[in-house]
């Protein structure tokens, strides 16, 4: 024993020395020789942690050595502890196993007893029962009150057991918050347990410790107190003991609770079973669902499997840690070793994976027992669970976190169709330079994660995007992104789908379930068919007064390409104004040039200088042009009832007010600001308009005429950028009769007449057959069209509705007098316009060619080469996987018309007056009636004339094209091509040298306006949330007039309502519309001849109220020579010194005229001969007489007047 010490398997030549020193020694030495040897054995693990604990006395630095021969038990002078140094190991350990193996023996005797007792009574029942039949019935009354009393005892017995075990039961569940409480406390304390398992690990394994004094083991005394509690609960609540005493949870109650207690009755401590503890974290998942932070299978799952892992790990480390630290009972305790417990943590994670370095290992046979089987389980679960939560986590959503959102900065939700293609379009415009000082972080919602490329994408502006897994029909979804604090949700719609209306059924359940989320919130979805825009009515929260729009796609594409049948062109720049374009600078004089100029121009709004105010809209409009640089085409206008309404082009009848807000046309934003800070004492003499900035004086009003009403100013608008409040956002109203003169001309026959529908903005008539407005090609081919618009249309009977009526709409504005209406001709599958025409029988002037675009004898029978426009749509374009080849039935249809030759027999501009009246044209009718004449007004053409034409007809001049063969080709016949995809655009101009690659606006067949795609619209998602008014502008433009009060009535009937006309419904006639104004003839004929395009907006202004916007140009007039191409591309707002082409086309908004509707002889282009007049858009053309070509020619005076009398009134 003088030789022996402790710690980690090694002795000290000097004696180790313990707890209490040299004295531990001395006492140790007295002791029995034999007696010595079993307890020194006994506690090595006990004797190496107080030898290394003495480092002060000198045995601490002797050399270690691999076994001890003695061991030391701590023992101090305050410590009442065994002096002879002995283990009292077991006592702990036979606490655990009298509880365990006791308790179990009662609950068996208990159910044994129970059992005999139930078959003896089963007997005892079975005889009473024999008895009671021999005793007869006499003696059934008299027994049987004794037994109803004795069930009423056990019944009540037994109800009292029932509440307690009830109260129990409900006092540990989770479902009530006193059990969730409970059950999350319980699994606290046992955390906490385990803590105070690992400080005391450092410490010997069995240590004398006074429970007074040890701040530990007081606390771990508290919470096994409190498990106690517990498991009379649980034990309770428990509706079979058997299972109850067996189970998990249990058995560590049983080794963990009563070695506490003994601890304190023997002042000392035992480290034992208490790593036990470590298998409550089983129940970490259980814990986590009560607490509702676990709801997904996958996070549940891969919570069971990290807390089973990692409790089996420190269980089996603590097992490992006490008999290796203890050693073998068999050897007196002997081979040892010093192991802390996280080494053992250590050593069973190299055991699981197969790695075992072999720098820490098992020397007691229990330890090399206990990892021999360890190795088989702990093996096993390690391959198989170590796997599976990597995939869990692997699996995990990459992008399923939260938003938070950023103090001062606003932040959108977009949701829907999330795609590269349509998230690049998007982020282009939305964050292009041109806005000012975007502020606003947009959030991506969509249930599938982004591909390489799209992540590369938000990658890429991460600073303003973030992208989020989930679904907008996901309430829990919602909130992670924040909804009921965005300032608006967008949801983009699949264009190219092959069923457009389960595509806007997925849209319109994405609005429900976000306004059911939040009813406040504000939504711009895009739809596809616009007869779906109507369920969006039935949305309790849907309204359009706080900021919610619907951008209908095929209303608007429609809507576009029947403007370019009135004025071509008009689409493309239309297109480019609600689009983010930069400026492109080419020093070449080319085309491409001047194009590129006019497409760096959006539409903007902004607040008028109180300079303005009192003036009137067309000289605020000219100063605007003149000295600001910059084009106002519309207001926002306060009528007397506080309704806000946009006028484009009122007029001069119309005053500006204090705080209106003007819709213009420029280059960036900062441009527009110029309009507000306008200062007619401060700015009145600067020419450059880039000085025109916020002066220091004081807001005054200026005006000239009469004093304006006064409104209260509206909040500011900063830039065209920035949405308007809600409150302050107008929709498309009702026209206001009072604003517009009164016209004392007005036939007063309109208002017998049904000849409008009852909103006053369209033409209408009483419903018609289909059949009745059928031709055959005979009948077609008897028929001479002319100024017509043909419309090649492919779809079968299964084909996805276009929507026919948002092309024929605009057609028939009321803003046309009805002889100015271009009759429309249908040319394609009968069975596909079948379903069609319930929309389409209350409109005049239409007929349908049952046939194929394709067939050069139908398009013949049509008179396609003497019609205004030919429109090529296609129902079959989203059925084809193949993206290439959807456009393949209008390109083919395209290229078709324009390889066909004509023959010049009767000539471009003349046809035969006598044939057959289209069906659904009156021929009684006056304004169905053949009229003499060979010329269409040159002047002005509302897409009325061919610009061929026009250039061919004027008198006194050559044309600067030339007349040849190939002008009879079809390939001067005006058409624009619907294209679903945008690269397939190269395949309509054989002769141009557009690149696959180059993006759609710059191609020459869009620039031209002889294309169209459905893609520039999507520009329209970040214009209308930026100004809701933009969207309002341009549904005006392009639909010819549709409100609110419309869509509601087309929601209910699904067609228009004749209604007799009144003064208010015929003063919604009184409202603009576009036109070209020509420049080779006219009153305008002299600035054509190298006039300054300023010259000609301020004249066109202040003589007719005409507000130009654009020119439409040919391709190669800049080239000095002559040129063959008839070829036109849009120039929008060139600058006041643009010098002009006398083969111009000026794009205008043209005022109503009500003169135009009179009498034939108001539109003779002479007085003295009623024989040459000639008719707008007339059907039928005659052959003129020679003497009307010889009346032709007049002197340019003679017809500037008239042309002023009967045009521009």
């Amino acid at each position: 024993m003088a030789n022996g010490g402790g710690g980690g398997g090694g002795s000290s030549s000097s004696g180790g020395g313990g707890g209490g020193g040299g004295s531990s020694l001395r006492m140790s030495s007295n002791i029995h020789a034999n007696h010595l040897s079993l307890d020194a054995s006994s506690s090595s693990s006990s004797s190496s942690s107080s030898s290394s604990s003495s480092s002060s006395s000198p045995s601490s630095s002797s050399v270690h050595e691999p076994k001890m021969d003695a061991l030391i038990i701590p023992v101090t002078m305050e410590v009442p502890c065994d002096s002879r140094g002995q283990r009292m190991w077991w006592a702990f350990l036979a606490s655990s196993m009298v509880t365990f193996f006791g308790g179990l023996f009662i609950i068996l005797l208990w159910r044994t007893l129970k059992y005999l007792w139930t078959v003896c009574c089963h007997c005892g029942g079975k005889t009473k029962e024999a008895q009671k039949i021999n005793n007869g019935s006499s003696q059934a009354d008299g027994t049987l009150k004794p037994v109803e009393e004795k069930e009423e005892a056990v019944a009540a017995e037994v109800g009292w057991m029932t509440s307690v075990k009830d109260w129990a039961g409900v006092m540990i569940s989770a479902q009530t918050l006193t059990g969730r409480v409970l059950v999350v406390l319980v699994f606290a304390l046992s955390i906490g347990a385990l803590v105070i398992y690992f400080i005391d690990s450092s410490n010997p394994i069995e240590s004398c410790q006074n429970f007074y004094k040890d701040f530990t083991l007081q606390i771990d005394m508290a919470f096994n107190v409190f498990f106690l509690l517990y498991f009379g609960l649980r034990f309770i609540a428990a509706n079979d003991k058997l299972w109850f005493w067996l189970e998990v949870n249990s058995v560590v109650d049983f080794f963990t609770v009563p070695p506490v207690f003994v601890s304190v009755y023997l002042n000392r401590s035992w480290l034992g079973l208490r790593f036990l503890r470590a298998l409550r974290l089983i129940q970490f998942s259980e814990i986590l669902q009560f607490l509702n932070i676990l709801k997904t299978s996958n996070s549940i799952k891969l919570v069971n499997l990290l807390s089973i892992f990692i409790s089996t790990w420190l269980t089996a480390a603590g097992f490992i840690h006490l008999v290796e630290n203890s050693g073998d009972p068999w050897e007196n305790f002997q081979n040892n070793q010093a192991l802390t417990y996280w080494e053992c943590v250590y050593l069973l994670m190299v055991t699981m994976s197969t790695v075992g370095y072999g720098d820490v290992y098992a020397k007691t046979t229990l330890g090399r027992l206990f990892m021999v089987f360890f190795i088989l389980g702990g093996l096993a679960m390690f391959a198989s669970y170590v796997p599976e939560i990597i995939e869990l986590i692997g699996n995990r959503k990459k992008y399923g976190g939260s938003y938070s959102a950023v103090s001062g900065r606003k932040h959108i939700v977009v949701c829907g169709h999330i795609t590269l293609e349509s998230v690049s379009n998007f982020l282009k415009d939305f964050l292009h330079k041109d806005r000012d000082d975007v502020n606003v972080e947009i959030v991506f919602l969509h249930n599938i994660s982004p591909n390489l490329e799209l992540e590369a994408l938000f990658k890429r502006h991460f600073t303003q995007v973030e992208f989020y897994q989930g679904s907008v029909l996901n309430p829990h979804d919602l909130a992670r992104v924040k909804i009921e604090s965005a300032d608006a949700c967008l949801i983009l719609a699949n264009k190219y789908c092959a069923d457009p209306d389960a595509e806007d059924a997925s849209n319109i359940m994405r609005v429900i379930s976000i306004k059911n989320y939040h009813p406040k919130i504000r939504i711009i979805t895009q739809m596809l068919q616009y007869h779906n825009k109507a369920h969006l009515l039935n949305i309790p929260s849907w309204n359009w007064k706080e900021g919610d729009d619907a951008i209908c796609l095929a209303e608007l594409k429609l809507g576009f390409i029947a403007q370019s049948c009135l004025a071509q062109g008009l689409s493309t720049m239309l297109a480019n104004l609600f689009s983010m374009r930069s400026f492109i600078k080419i020093e070449e004089d080319t085309w491409q040039k001047y194009y590129l100029e006019g497409v760096s121009n959006e539409m903007y709004t902004e607040y008028l200088s109180s300079a303005f105010v009192g003036l009137s809209f067309p000289t605020v409009c000219e100063l605007c042009f003149v000295k600001l640089k910059l084009l106002m085409i519309a207001i926002e206008y306060k009528s007397a009832n506080r309704e806000s309404r946009i006028l484009i082009n009122p007029g001069n009848h119309l005053k500006i007010q204090e705080g209106t807000l003007g819709f213009f046309i420029a280059s960036d934003a900062k441009e527009v600001k110029r309009a507000f800070f306008y200062c007619k004492a401060c700015h009145d003499d600067i020419t450059d308009p880039k000085r025109i900035k916020k002066c220091g004086c004081k807001r005054l009003i200026y005006f000239e005429d009469e004093q304006p009403s006064t409104l209260s100013p509206q909040k500011k608008q900063r830039n065209g950028g920035m949405r308007n409040s809600p409150s302050s956002s107008p929709k498309l109203m009702r026209h206001d009769p009072l604003l517009i003169p009164g016209n004392d001309q007005i036939d007063n026959m309109d208002s017998n007449v049904k000849k409008y529908d009852s909103t006053g903005m369209f033409h209408w008539c009483a419903p018609k057959e289909i059949e009745k407005v059928i031709l055959t090609r005979s009948e077609a081919a008897m028929t001479v069209l002319s100024g017509h618009v043909v419309v090649c249309i492919f779809g079968d009977v299964s084909s996805a509705l276009i929507g026919l009526r948002n092309l024929v709409m605009p057609l028939r504005a009321s803003n046309f007098h009805y002889h100015e209406l271009k009759h429309i001709v249908f040319v394609g599958s009968i069975e596909y316009l079948k379903r069609e025409w319930e929309t389409l029988h209350n409109f005049p002037k239409v007929s349908i060619l049952p046939g194929t675009p394709l067939s050069r004898a139908d398009l013949r029978a049509v008179n396609i080469n003497l019609c205004d426009m030919c429109v090529i749509l296609s129902a079959n374009q989203n059925n084809i996987d193949d993206t290439s080849l959807q456009d393949k039935e209008c390109i083919l249809a395209s290229l078709n018309i324009k390889s066909m030759q004509f023959d010049d027999s009767i000539g471009v501009l003349q046809a035969n007056s006598q044939g057959f009246t289209p069906p659904g044209m009156d021929r009684s009718s006056p304004d169905n009636s053949p009229v003499h004449g060979m010329l269409r007004q040159p002047s002005i053409t509302t897409g009325v004339n061919i610009p061929i034409i026009t250039e061919l007809a004027k008198p006194g001049k050559l044309p600067l094209v030339s007349v040849n063969q190939e002008k009879n080709s079809g390939t001067h016949i005006l058409m624009i091509t619907e294209l679903v995809n945008d690269t397939n655009v190269q395949f309509l101009d054989q002769d141009d040298d557009d690149d696959p690659d180059t993006e759609l606006y710059l191609t020459q067949p869009f620039a031209c306006g002889t294309a169209f795609a459905v893609s520039v619209l999507d520009s329209l998602m970040s214009a209308t949330y930026f100004n809701d008014n933009i969207l309002t502008l341009i549904r005006t433009l392009v639909t010819g007039g549709a409100t609110p009060e419309l869509e509601a009535l087309i929601a209910e009937e699904n067609a228009l309502r004749g209604g007799y006309s009144t003064p208010q419904t015929l003063a919604n006639r009184d409202r603009c519309r576009v036109a070209q104004l020509a420049l080779l003839d006219g009153p305008f004929a002299d600035l054509g001849d190298g006039g300054c395009y300023g010259d000609l907006f301020c004249k066109a202004l202040k003589t007719y109220n005409m507000l130009c916007f654009g020119i439409y140009r040919l391709r190669d007039a800049h080239l000095s020579t002559p040129s063959q191409c008839t070829k036109r591309y849009v120039i929008t707002n060139p600058p006041y010194e643009f010098e002009l082409v006398p083969t111009d086309l000026i794009f205008c908004l043209m005022q109503f005229d009500h003169n135009a509707g009179q009498s034939r002889a108001s539109l003779s282009h002479s007085s003295h001969s009623s024989q040459s007049s000639s008719k707008k858009s007339s059907s039928v053309h005659s052959i003129p007489s020679t003497a009307n070509r010889q009346n032709r020619p007049k002197s340019r005076e003679s017809r500037d007047k008239q042309k002023k009398e009967m045009v521009y009134r």
